[in-house]
């Protein structure tokens, strides 16, 4: 059995021929973030990955103990593997407005819904720090009552970003709740 509004939002027929456990429903339009954050995100982990490398390679010319050659190898292959994830994670991400409520999915091990209603938002906001500006991208961060159910939408451009902002704001003093 199903949560409750979670797979609800379509047809008998539409759930009963899928996966159950699927939580992306099939009966909304959803709408793809931008590629470009997959370069944002490898350009985060090239610098991790590099003061990685660096430390340890530091280590092992100082003290040319066979550890530190692993951690080397180690820091390398977790690299490799980060960056596959990446790019896969990221067009993992989705959005869909409906008429009362933005659903927000992402994850591909663990694939989360957030059904984020607009008379529960308290505020929005819209962020990007320097790659983000770098590559023109913007993330809306949706803040509800609970902590918890705070949702996010990450690489968005600037322009989508702030008719997101507009419209969940709207929607919400509409409701004459949250925002």
């Amino acid at each position: 059995m199903s949560a409750p509004g979670l797979l609800a939002v379509g047809n008998a027929s539409a759930t009963s021929d899928r996966d159950p456990l699927e939580p992306w429903p099939d009966t909304v339009r959803w709408q793809p973030i931008s590629t470009d954050l997959i370069w944002v995100e490898l350009i985060r982990l090239a610098i991790v990955v590099a003061i990685g490398l660096a430390v340890t390679a530091v280590g092992w010319a100082l003290s040319g103990h066979w550890l530190f050659g692993l951690a080397l190898a180690t820091v390398l292959v977790l690299g490799g593997w980060r960056a596959t994830a990446i790019v896969r994670a990221v067009r993992a991400w989705g959005y869909a407005e409906r008429d009362d409520d933005l659903l927000v999915r992402h994850g591909l091990l663990v694939r989360r819904l957030s059904i984020v209603p607009y008379s529960r938002m308290q505020f929005v906001d819209v962020s990007a720090g320097p790659l983000e500006r770098a590559f023109d991208l913007a993330t809306v961060q949706l803040h509800t009552a609970a902590a918890a159910s705070d949702a996010r939408v990450p690489g968005l451009r600037p322009a989508e970003a702030s008719r997101l902002r507009d419209r969940l704001t709207a929607l919400g003093e509409d409701r004459a709740e949250g925002l």
